[in-house]
């Protein structure tokens, strides 16, 4: 699931869940929300992220490119390194800003898993 939020001058995108592409049916149509809106930032929350691979990775290299074209800049807040290497992996990740002093909140872990109990899973 993804969920789309704004400020004045942001667009945050929220992802819950597998990112790869069983969604990518959805991208397209987030795709042009997104540009549409026109912002200089997009943030991209991934704390709920359980897997991602190339098609999901893609779809974020594609935002984050044409927000750069714009003169914007793109956030990943709360990726997990694992998520990390595959957009490095694509040969991507100069598009992005790392927001490294973002902590997730309790009981989601860096990879988005919950145990039932609310704490975050060992990585």
């Amino acid at each position: 699931m993804i969920e789309i939020s704004t400020s004045a001058t942001t667009t945050t995108l929220a992802v819950a869940g597998d990112l790869d592409l069983a969604e990518r049916d959805q991208f397209p149509e987030i795709a042009a929300r997104v540009v549409g809106l026109r912002r200089q930032l997009l943030v991209i929350d991934m704390c709920q992220v359980t897997f991602m691979d190339s098609t999901g990775a893609a779809f974020l290299i594609s935002l984050a490119d044409s927000g750069r074209k714009r003169g914007g800049a793109t956030v990943l807040r709360g990726a997990d390194p694992r998520d990390l290497f595959v957009i490095e992996i694509c040969g991507a990740l100069e598009l992005f800003r790392i927001d490294a002093e973002h902590h997730c909140e309790a009981g989601v872990s860096q990879s988005g898993f919950r145990r039932p109990d609310g704490a975050p899973t060992p990585a």
